[in-house]
């Protein structure tokens, strides 16, 4: 009985062993993982500049899909390309206003699509304000490109009929809910990881 008891604890015992044995090999084994992407930099943003190029086609038709680049109705009619600027300049100096330590940056915007609704369809089904822009951010003063040229695409439901109305009702019109959007979006695209600026030739970087 004895001999039987103390060669089960044996067998128990090399089992536990065989067990622990690539669990510590695995710890032991050199990291060979992608490589972590670099820490998010706090970001001065010293300028925005707000591009809308006169290449985009603007509809004032009044159907419920116009194929341009720009439908605009939540201004007086007039320049609509000054006038999308104008939302990207506020809603986007909104969203960075608050970002005024760290690297010194510029960030440009170029337009590619600003299509909210028309009258027919803001009157009845409502539908989606697509918005596509190109974003890069620059060193301030190096002019060095900080973040490369991406496209960033975003949509925003548009009310349509009675909600239309009742949001307007409560001073949410269309100007209002996509300047604040745009805001949201740039500080989004903006807290993704951002480069810290190379040291300047010649530099010592202290080991840490």
């Amino acid at each position: 009985m004895i001999m039987r008891r103390f060669t089960a604890m044996t067998m128990l015992a090399l089992g536990l062993a065989a067990c622990a044995a690539p669990d510590l090999a695995t710890r032991e084994a050199p990291i060979d993982g992608p490589v972590l992407p670099t820490p998010a930099v706090a970001l001065d943003v010293t300028q925005l500049r707000v591009n809308v190029p006169q290449s985009l086609k603007v509809s004032e038709a009044n159907v419920f899909y116009p194929f341009a680049d720009i439908v605009w109705r939540g201004d007086p009619f007039g320049d609509r390309y000054q006038q999308v600027r104008k939302i990207f300049e506020d809603g986007m100096g909104r969203g960075t206003a608050a970002m005024t330590k760290g690297r010194p940056v510029i960030v440009d915007i170029t337009v590619r699509r600003f299509h909210s609704l028309t009258e027919k369809t803001r009157f009845t089904i409502g539908g989606t304000h697509s918005i596509r822009f190109d974003l890069t951010v620059l060193d301030a003063k190096t002019g060095a490109v900080v973040v490369p040229t991406r496209e960033v695409s975003t949509d925003l439901i548009g009310y349509g009929g009675y909600r239309a109305m009742e949001a307007e009702r409560q001073g949410q019109t269309q100007k209002v809910r996509i300047t604040a959007h745009l805001a949201k979006i740039i500080q989004r695209e903006l807290a993704a990881p951002v480069p810290a600026p190379a040291p300047a030739q010649g530099t010592v970087v202290a080991a840490r």
